[in-house]
């Protein structure tokens, strides 16, 4: 096992894997930029160190510099947590070259995971379900229309390099096809470097549904149950469960063991997550990889009973799984809540200092924060301050659970969406089990314009 080990993020996730390493008794480094001096991950890291200015360019995407103080602080290998490098080849690449451990898989699969136009490709030849769509890309608005024609409206506009919903938009007609293919282009180009856009045949009452598995470097591929992320707002998560209550039994098993076969296909090792595209007859379709650890892992952590984090550690430092699927039990149900820093009306990001906090607690309740009282939120990063996690025997004690966690959730100073969360896991359409991509839009915002 590793010495010490770099955690090349902030906020939340690098606290998480800080306090994994020292559970391991692992020294654990941060890198911090000059926003971020006073914050909780820095000071409960082992060593820590300021690698730049606010803006993530300067700091956080700033890969040598990274790999700078990786080798001069002796650490071993380096941690991306998500987001930032998490999925940059290139990142992976020069920790490879440098000596240093990347905890994720190799640099070819993040390539070819990261493109979405690839990923269906390989995905296609593994025999996993995908999307009727295109497996080029579109040059020209005019191209894009022709194709559209063979697929038939309404479709989903994606950037191949996309994430986070940016660059996708679904769309209903060849006019508002050709509107939003150069504003989605330019987005994507200026946001990934990669302007590459493909068209996929829109699924009518869409849930997003995810399955987990850890692979090791010897060929062993576990699945760790589902995930249901289908309540979204811009495209990006907002709650999360586990395990999902849509899809039946037969569906489960036949969705974990098509993220198994994606998995060997590629010879993957590590975390990672498969995503799928659910309709409502629970036919399933390959949505994406993303090749690192996710927000919303906690989830399969608390019914599974395991620390993904340290099984990444374990697995990086070559060591074999040491479960089987069939040793893996589901227990209970858990429920996740993204907490943002961001008005609850419009979605917009409410920065500033956090002038009262406090976290609720009780049975089952689980607490993901790098923030306290006196905290800055600045525009620099995520809105994302942290998450809640609710625990229960059943869906129903976790659904309560959680709705008591986010009334007693007490912050001050800035907007978040708590007030948004209440309302949704409050809602019969969310208690029903049956909540599609089109929650935000079909429940929430008609409640926001009914009260103006």
């Amino acid at each position: 096992m590793f010495k010490k080990v770099l955690i090349a993020n902030r906020g939340e996730i690098a606290l998480r894997v800080i306090r994994t390493c020292k559970k391991l008794g692992i020294e654990a480094v941060a890198v911090y930029s000059e926003a971020d001096a006073n914050s909780l991950f820095v000071r409960e890291a082992t060593e820590a160190y300021c690698i730049g200015k606010p803006p993530v360019n300067q700091s956080y995407l700033n890969a040598d510099e990274i790999i700078r103080v990786a080798q001069e602080s002796g650490a071993e290998a380096i941690h991306p947590g998500y987001g930032l490098l998490s999925e940059n080849a290139e990142f992976a690449r020069k920790c490879s070259e440098k000596g240093l451990v990347f905890i994720g898989p190799s640099p070819e699969i993040i390539a070819m995971m990261g493109s979405k136009i690839e990923a269906r490709k390989t995905m296609k030849e593994a025999g996993v379900p995908i999307i009727e769509g295109l497996n080029t890309s579109l040059e020209s608005e005019n191209e894009a229309v022709m194709a559209a024609e063979k697929i038939g409206y309404p479709l989903m506009l994606k950037a191949s390099a996309g994430g986070g919903g940016i660059g996708m938009q679904l769309v209903h007609s060849e006019q508002e096809l050709f509107k939003a293919f150069a504003g989605n282009k330019k987005r994507a180009e200026s946001f990934f470097g990669d302007g590459a856009m493909f068209l996929e045949k829109y699924i009518q009452e869409p849930h997003h549904i995810e399955v987990q598995i850890l692979a090791d470097s010897h060929g062993n591929v576990v699945p760790l149950w589902e995930r249901e992320c289908s309540i979204q707002r811009r495209n990006q998560k907002v709650v999360e469960e586990a395990p999902s209550p849509f899809i039946n039994e037969e569906t489960r098993k036949n969705m974990l063991d098509a993220a198994v076969k994606a998995a060997q296909y590629i010879g993957y090792s590590n975390a990672g997550t498969i995503e799928f595209l659910v309709d409502r007859q629970q036919n399933f379709y390959f949505l994406e990889m993303n090749t690192r650890l996710q927000v919303e892992h906690p989830v399969t952590e608390e019914i599974t009973g395991l620390d993904l984090v340290e099984e990444q550690l374990k697995v990086a430092a070559g060591q074999r799984l040491s479960f089987k699927r069939e040793d893996i039990q589901r227990k209970g149900h858990a429920i996740e809540v993204r907490i943002y820093a961001e008005d609850p009306k419009t979605f917009y990001p409410s920065p500033g200092k956090i002038t009262e906090f406090q976290l609720p607690h009780g049975e089952g309740i689980r607490n993901e924060c790098s923030i306290e009282a006196g905290s800055q939120v600045t525009p620099f990063y995520d809105p994302m301050i942290g998450k809640l996690i609710a625990w229960g025997t059943t869906r129903s004690e976790a659904c309560a659970r959680i709705k008591s966690a986010l009334e007693n959730y007490k912050i001050e100073g800035i907007k978040t969406n708590i007030p948004m969360l209440i309302k949704t896991v409050s809602h019969e359409q969310f208690l029903s089990g049956y909540t599609t991509t089109q929650f935000v839009n079909e429940y929430y915002l008609p409640q926001l314009s009914s009260t103006k």
